[in-house]
């Protein structure tokens, strides 16, 4: 008979909310920034919760900001009627 193994039982892959969260919050931050924002913030929440990484939390805030200063840039350099113009 071999012992019980150390340490906390591994978790059910379908109570994980981390990851579903983390990567719903990267999705989102390319679409619908607020969305993103919202979703990456659920996901560093559920991570401290859990004790687990929260990793893809992060990535979601990285790409969040760097669209917001993307779309500020585009903004302010009249990028975004090159978009909306028919040529």
């Amino acid at each position: 008979m071999t012992p019980p193994p150390y340490g906390p039982p591994p978790t059910a892959a379908s109570n994980d909310k981390t990851t579903l969260w983390g990567v719903l919050g990267i999705v989102f931050a390319f679409c619908c920034l607020p969305l993103g924002v919202v979703f990456s913030v659920l996901s560093l929440l559920e991570a401290k919760k859990v004790g687990k990484q929260p990793t893809l939390a992060y990535v979601g805030f990285g790409i969040a900001a760097l669209s917001l200063i993307l779309n500020i840039v585009l903004a302010a350099t009249g990028s975004y009627s090159n978009f909306t113009s028919n040529n």
